[in-house]
Order: C-alpha cells, then sequence, then structure tokens
C-alpha cells in the first residue's frame, strides 16, 4: 500500500471583520476564509492528520517561539505514531505527552499551583472509534495525567471487573493517583513538577491576594479586584488539547490542564468532565462526519456549556465554518447559560473528516477529506498542525484584531487537508 495526501491551507493572519447576526446580544466575530494554496502530492507511508493546541489565553511575543516549538514536537510525535501504524486515540496520547513535558504549557509539568502551593491537574481522552472515554481529575503527582486518562480508557474497553463490576472511566484525587500507580504509571513528587515560573507566579499570586483581603472597602478595593481578575484571566488558561484521524478515518481527542491559577484544592476543570473538554466521534448512519473536539478557557464557562460536545453536534452541518462560528456565537458568547457573565474565555480545535467522492471512482483510491478550524474569545491562540506526509509541522498564534474585546469577540480560522490511500 502507498498512501500520499494532497494538502491544501487556509491560513490568513489579517482578518476581516463580520457583523453578527441581530438576535445576538454579544460580540463581533473575526473570521478568515481566504484562499487555498496548494501542494503537489506527495507518496508516503501511512496517512493521517493531528492539530494540537497550547491553549487559549495570550501568548506573549517573548514566549511565542516557546510555545510554537512545543506545538511543532507534539505534532511530530503523533504523526511519528501514525507512521509506525498506530491509531488515532495512540497518537494523540503520543503529542499530549510532549505537551504536559513543556514546562512553557499549563499541563503536567509547570502546571499552575492552587491556593495551597500543590499541583492538580486534569485530564480526558475520548475515542472515536469505540465512544470509551477516561477522565482524572485534580490528580496530584503524577507527570502525566493523560496516560492515566488513557489507561482508563484501554481498561473499560476490556469489559467488566471482577464480580460484574463496571470499570472506572472517571477517577479522582487520591483515588485517581493510587489506581494510576497500582496500573504501573510512576508517581512524580509534586515539587519536582513545579518550575520556576510556576513557583514564582504563584509567589506573585499569593501577594495580590493578600493585598486585595487586607484592602479596605470603597473604590480602590473594587478598582483592585477587577485588576486582579484581569491579570489573572485570559493569560492563564493555556489548557494543552490535540485532535487526531488516523489513515483508517478514526478520530481521537484528548486535553490536559493544570487548572486556573490559585484554584480552591479539589476544583476540577473542563478538561476532565465528558462533553466539556473534549469530544471525539467516528462516523454513524445519522451522523456523516467524523468529528473531533479538544477546548481550552476558563473551565467553569467551557463546562456550564458543555462546548465540546456543541461544536462536534455543529460540525455535522454542511458548511463547517459557518457552523462553528454559530456555535461559537450561540453556544459559547450568547449562550443563556452564561448569561450572567460579561466575559467569555474559551476557545477551540476542531476537525472533521469524511470520505471523499471521486469524480472517477476507483477500487484502488480511498480519499478522506479533513478539515480543521480553531476559534477562540481569549487575545490569543497557539495551534500547530501536521499531516502524516509533511516534513515538519507548521505553527500559528492566532490573535484577536487590536480593539477586540477578549470575552465578547472571537476569531475563527483553518484549512482543508485531503488525504488519500493508493492501494496497490
Amino acid at each position: 500500500m502507498l498512501n500520499y495526501a494532497r494538502v491544501i491551507e487556509n491560513i490568513m493572519h489579517s482578518a476581516e471583520e463580520q457583523q453578527p447576526p441581530p438576535s445576538l446580544a454579544l460580540g463581533n466575530s473575526w473570521s478568515t476564509k481566504p484562499d487555498s494554496i496548494s501542494i503537489k502530492n506527495e507518496k508516503t507511508k501511512c496517512v493521517g492528520f493531528v492539530l494540537v493546541h497550547a491553549g487559549a489565553g495570550y501568548h506573549s511575543e517573548s514566549k511565542a517561539k516557546e510555545y510554537k516549538h512545543v506545538c511543532k514536537r507534539a505534532c511530530q510525535k503523533a504523526v511519528d505514531r501514525l507512521k509506525a501504524g498506530a491509531l488515532a486515540v495512540e497518537a494523540v496520547a503520543a503529542a499530549l505527552v510532549e505537551l504536559e513535558d513543556s514546562p512553557f504549557t499549563n499541563a503536567g509539568m509547570g502546571s499552575n499551583l492552587n491556593l495551597s502551593g500543590d499541583i492538580e491537574c486534569d485530564a480526558s481522552i475520548m475515542d472515536g472509534k469505540s465512544l470509551h472515554y477516561g477522565a482524572v481529575g485534580a490528580i496530584n503527582g503524577i507527570k502525566n495525567p493523560v496516560l492515566v486518562a488513557n489507561r482508563l480508557l484501554i481498561e473499560a474497553q476490556k469489559g467488566k471487573l471482577s464480580a460484574g463490576r463496571i470499570p472506572p472511566c472517571f477517577l479522582v484525587g487520591r483515588g485517581a493517583h493510587d489506581w494510576a500507580v497500582s496500573h504501573g504509571i510512576p508517581p512524580c513528587p509534586s515539587d519536582k513538577m513545579a518550575t520556576k515560573f510556576s513557583l514564582s507566579a504563584y509567589k506573585r499570586n499569593k501577594r495580590k491576594m493578600q493585598l486585595a483581603e487586607t484592602m479596605d472597602t470603597g473604590c480602590n478595593h473594587v478598582k483592585k479586584r477587577r485588576q486582579s481578575k484581569n491579570e489573572n484571566g485570559s493569560g492563564c488558561l493555556d489548557t494543552v488539547g490535540a485532535i487526531v484521524v488516523d489513515q483508517e478515518g478514526n478520530v481521537a481527542a484528548a486535553v490536559s490542564s493544570g487548572g486556573l491559577a490559585m484554584k480552591h484544592p479539589g476544583r476540577v476543570g473542563q478538561a476532565a468532565h465528558y462533553g466539556c473538554g473534549c469530544w471525539a466521534e467516528n462516523a454513524c448512519n445519522l451522523s456523516p462526519y467524523s468529528t473531533a473536539v479538544s477546548t481550552s478557557g476558563c473551565g467553569e464557562h467551557l463546562i456550564r456549556t458543555m462546548l465540546a460536545r456543541e461544536c462536534s453536534t455543529a460540525m455535522q452541518s454542511e458548511d463547517a465554518h459557518q457552523a462553528l462560528l454559530e456555535a461559537m456565537q450561540n453556544k459559547f458568547i450568547s449562550s443563556p447559560l452564561l448569561a450572567s457573565e460579561d466575559c467569555v474565555l474559551g476557545g477551540v480545535i476542531v476537525l472533521r473528516g469524511c470520505r471523499c467522492v471521486e469524480t472517477q471512482p476507483s477500487p484502488d483510491i480511498q480519499a478522506i477529506l479533513v478539515e480543521f478550524l480553531w476559534s477562540h474569545t481569549t487575545e490569543s491562540m497557539c495551534v500547530g498542525y501536521m499531516s502524516a506526509q509533511d516534513g515538519k509541522a507548521k505553527t500559528h498564534i492566532s490573535r484577536l484584531p487590536p480593539g477586540a474585546i477578549a470575552g465578547q469577540s472571537l476569531a475563527i480560522e483553518g484549512g482543508v487537508c485531503r488525504l488519500v490511500n493508493m492501494v496497490d
């Protein structure tokens, strides 16, 4: 079998303003639907595609290089697994491990510290083929939470436990840690997972909280609280995630996070919640497209809207770009579930795949059309993507246009990748 892919990219760095529907009370959207760039076909051993994100929040120009590098490495890890014949769920886990190991991301190593100065992580993974899901919440002392989530998924696929017990798919806290260790995943002390950057951020946030709590009530107190909210807002929402489609058309998604800085111990964010952090579902009779989604942002906003599953459902519409735009506007920014919020922060990466209908059908040719998109209401979002025949990953930091208000506006970009299997 010889496989190759023809890649059509749709990336535009400048954005055009689009007016939202009259029924929307909040938000302007900036949408990029640029011209296509065609790259000639290449032959390779395996077909597949990966899209990763290093979080929706704020990515400073000074650290842009580091964020892009970790996205490139994560894409390469996933593609290496795809080239070795792995299915999508294994490839997506490999990408997440690379993202968790980076000290620049808020996942695994270098995660945000909670109020007690500890690291508690959330992660989940979903296999679109089996629809199985595994997750951990507020887990302490494990370097790669996604490996625990993935092991939960694998164990659940084996069927019932002794005496007919249902295997768990979601574990939290000490129980999750002990289960992980009992299944061969090595522990890692929290002090080893903290980095110089995360420790300094914790000390800085601690001082700010102490100052705010000692201030008298009044205008200065209100002003200080607002400043603290902004400083601990969109800049700290750098959850990581990945979505993958393999050569068989299977999809998988995963997400991992250290959670909000200075969160209450035991808090579990969207990265662990079913339908909120990630979603993956292969095509079936009722759903013509295979879809995969991974989210980032304010966990409470993403949980209350179940944004990952909402975006997956929207991707069954004919126009993927318009469908995602409307989902982000109607199901997130202007969602009645978040009516009390004046700043709705989040981001998603999505893909959908379907079997291509060739103009000249041939039993020797099987093609998958993959449409991939990302959208965010935060100031920026860092993404990387790569197909199995690419020499290296492409990365991009998407930003809201000047003047756009984070939490009330959104940006959307993406592209198309056509994967073709040539069968001898």
